[in-house]
């Protein structure tokens, strides 16, 4: 910008212009002589306002440090306090840190099971099959032969699984399956890395839990056992194996994808099992995973690794440990694991068969004689017999909780003890009522 041929850019320019005004025009002069002065000021003021801030910004960036504290802090107190707790705040902690505590928790009590058997001695020996040949056999290197010996054994491993130590004294929680061999011998390794014999001392007769013993003292490491009631799906959950039976307490870690799940699972010898209302993880389990605990993020356990599923990724099942929790009790108190039962023949009723026999309900379990003359509806002297429970009652709640395919009769009684008394509501001859059952112990 230019006045009278002079650019505006300094103080000599602004004497030389003053020069060439006359009195008429003094007083505009000095209007415009406050005016840009304080143009000047401000100008000033800014631009040092705007050097130290953009120098400042410029210096942070240099070394990768630009930040905003106010907004850091902010955003650390967002993370730290998300409810009141007195003080107005919850700590949430790390999961890292939480994991990691959980499993050095955890591990001293988590063992190894060996399982070994007599089996029959392979002898080798070696031939050369294509040693006239040269062009079969050009270096002359000898082909190893097994040859099986007639009546000797030798004892080799022959699998393995996990457990966890569940009292101090040595008693230990696995799977049945992994101790379902009576011909074999089971040893437990701890992780000390000792070796101890391990005496089955109780086998479930219908969920898929063992019971084992050592003999290494009175002041083993022990799990602290969580009510698997209470799971939520999501929820972190850790477990712990020897995987393969060869990577012994292998951690992997994920989260509770389902709960009551009912499965059918089975092993390459065809045999099966109905597993009912497990625990769905996402967390690795592996063959020798079985008998494992899984863990919440407290390290205590909520449940035993069981299976996994085939042609999937990320799918394993673990038994609801309040099922171990009521063996461990039958044990410690009888020495064996009890099974309660009421002493009736029935079938699930669903939508056919309330059709095919013209019934009220499409739902809980109709009493009914078997094929054969000794096989009764209800066991003579059974506790369903002293209760009055007759053949084609239909028992409909055990305790409030309705008999169906998600709830079997037999899994809401395998949640009582021998002893417990349940209220069964159930339908007779077009009339419903509450009935009192004592539970016993099937011979």
């Amino acid at each position: 910008m230019k006045i009278f041929g002079v650019p505006l850019c300094g103080t000599d320019h602004f004497l030389l212009l003053k020069s060439m005004l006359n009195e008429e025009n003094k007083e505009f002069f000095k209007t415009y002589k406050k005016l840009l002065v304080g143009i000047v000021i401000i100008s000033l003021i800014l631009s040092s306002f705007f050097g130290a801030v953009f120098g400042f910004m410029a210096g942070n960036l240099g070394q990768g440090k630009l930040s905003f504290d106010f907004l850091k802090n902010k955003n650390q107190a967002e993370q730290k306090n998300i409810g009141d707790s007195g003080n107005g705040a919850i700590n949430v902690p790390d999961e890292e840190s939480a994991v990691t505590a959980a499993v050095e928790k955890a591990s001293p009590a988590v063992v190894s099971i060996i399982v070994s058997k007599d089996i029959p001695k392979i002898q080798n020996f070696f031939e050369d099959p294509f040693d006239w040949d040269p062009f079969f056999n050009p270096f002359g290197w000898r082909q190893e032969q097994q040859q099986q010996n007639q009546g000797e054994t030798q004892k080799q491993e022959i699998g393995g699984g996990s457990g966890f130590i569940v009292s101090k004294d040595g008693l230990i929680a696995t799977n049945k399956h992994v101790v379902s061999d009576q011909s074999a011998e089971y040893t437990v390794m701890t992780n000390d890395e000792k070796r101890h014999v391990a005496k089955v001392m109780a086998i479930d007769p219908t969920n898929d839990v063992a019971i084992l013993k050592i003999e290494a003292g009175n002041n083993l490491p022990t799990l602290e056992l969580a009510d698997s009631g209470s799971l939520k799906i999501g929820q972190t959950v850790i477990a712990i194996g020897n995987s393969l039976g060869e990577f012994r307490n292998t951690v992997s870690k994920g989260i509770i994808s389902g709960l009551k799940r009912n499965v059918t699972a089975g092993n390459s010898f065809g045999q099966a099992e109905n597993l009912s209302e497990v625990i769905q993880t996402d967390a690795a389990i592996n063959p020798g995973n079985s008998g494992g605990p899984l863990l919440d993020i407290q390290g205590k356990v909520i449940g035993v690794n069981v299976a996994m599923a085939q042609g999937a990724e990320n799918i394993g099942f673990a038994l609801p440990v309040d099922l171990v929790k009521k063996d461990l009790a039958s044990v410690k108190s009888s020495g064996k694991i009890t099974q309660p039962y009421i002493g009736v023949r029935y079938i699930p009723v669903d939508a056919q068969i309330q059709k095919d026999n013209n019934l009220p309900f499409d739902y809980g379990a109709l009493v009914v004689r078997g094929q054969q003359v000794t096989d009764f509806a209800v066991v003579p002297g059974s506790p369903a017999d002293k209760a009055g429970i007759v053949e084609n009652d239909i028992i409909l709640e055990v305790n409030g909780t309705k008999v169906d395919a998600d709830h079997p009769l037999a899994n809401l009684l395998n949640q009582y003890g021998v002893g417990d008394v349940l209220t069964l509501k159930v339908w007779h001859k077009g009339n419903t009522s509450d009935v009192k059952v004592t539970l016993e112990e099937r011979k």
